[in-house]
């Protein structure tokens, strides 16, 4: 099988290149490298015959007039993400992961078959209304509760190219699955996210040990069960023009709880100063599998102990060998590996 992933040099992109290679795969990997282009992964995967890895502004006409045709699977994962990204300068959030989909929209040719990321983070104005239930499900209604709100323009940027994937791939004779990601955590996710960002305070001794927003629930969900619900989905063909989660509601966790589990890992026991949850940030956040499960059989596989335990030694072994923890999606907010002085927001969007 041949696969494009475009946005392939970030968090999820890294590791979806990593499995259809060991697969046995042959994979094209498209990305601006505005962050990750130093990673080690990328080093090994340029190395690697059936590999072929291409550096491209996706905003730009010329960067697709460029890209030949002939894939099996497409995977749009390239956007601008984090809620530090789109509170600084919602309008680049917008142009670019608008353009990007629109484009890959104008470029796909017949028969070709596109997976589109999507985000929880649509869900965030109606469970913060109160008019959607949690676990959440893929029909619930949808809302922007403030189009003024630099936070809701990531939201609106992914509805935009859901709709266009949803209503524009029959036209052009070829198929489209759209994935909303649910909290998805793992290795090389950058400093922005709360289990990492928790990680590196731990590490570093922090003590009162800051917690924000320790009453709220979330449903973590390890990269490689990520993937996998990826793989399943692109293989299923029953799942076309169709909306489907893509998370862990197996494990959901208090946010108090998964400090702790990050303080044992450091060993060291700290006391807990609880801070107010950053502002916006939903109270619970869980996703109904339901329909994953029913169209493909998918089951999560990695428990949230074991994949705090991945991750936390990922960043710990970084440190270690290079003095940074920063993984493709970026750095701490004060310098390479540094720990971030700011919550990581719970509601992050995670690629």
């Amino acid at each position: 099988m041949r696969a494009l992933i475009l946005g392939g040099a970030g968090f999820v992109g890294l590791h979806l290149a990593d499995r259809l290679v060991a697969d046995g795969h042959t994979v094209t990997i498209v990305d601006d490298f505005s962050r990750g282009r130093d990673d080690e992964r990328i080093g090994a995967l340029r190395a690697h015959p059936a590999v072929d890895v291409r550096s491209a502004d996706l905003t730009s006409t010329r960067a697709w007039a460029e890209l030949p045709h002939g894939y099996d699977q497409i995977y749009l994962l390239a956007a601008v993400v984090g809620v530090r990204n789109v509170e600084a300068d919602p309008a680049r959030v917008i142009r670019v992961n608008t353009l990007t989909a629109l484009h890959l929209l104008d470029w796909v040719h017949p028969g070709e078959r596109i997976f589109f990321s999507s985000t929880s983070e649509v869900y965030a104005g109606g469970v913060g209304a109160g008019i959607v239930a949690v676990p959440t499900a893929e029909d619930v209604p949808v809302m922007v509760a403030d189009v003024t709100s630099p936070r809701f323009a990531y939201a609106i940027s992914k509805l935009l190219g859901e709709a266009a994937f949803i209503h524009g791939a029959a036209a052009k004779d070829c198929t489209a699955v759209v994935g909303r990601f649910h909290n998805v955590y793992g290795p090389r996710m950058g400093t922005d996210h709360v289990i990492p960002e928790m990680a590196l305070r731990a590490l570093g001794g922090e003590d009162p040990f800051r917690v924000w927003g320790a009453d709220q629930y979330r449903a973590f969900c390890h990269v490689d069960d990520a993937v996998e619900a990826m793989l399943r989905l692109m293989a299923c063909p029953q799942v076309t023009g169709e909306v489907v989660h893509i998370g862990d509601d197996t494990a959901e966790t208090n946010i108090a709880d998964l400090a702790h589990l990050v303080l044992d890992l450091a060993g060291v026991s700290p006391s807990i100063e609880r801070l107010p949850a950053p502002p916006g940030s939903v109270t619970r956040r869980c996703p109904d599998l339901g329909k994953l499960r029913r169209l493909t059989g998918f089951e999560p596989t990695v428990p949230l102990a074991e994949g705090v335990r991945r991750t936390f030694e990922w960043y710990r072994d970084r440190l270690d060998r290079t003095g940074t923890a920063a993984g493709p999606d970026g750095t701490g907010p004060d310098g390479i590996g540094a720990v971030p002085r700011q919550p990581a927001p719970l509601t992050s969007p995670t690629r």
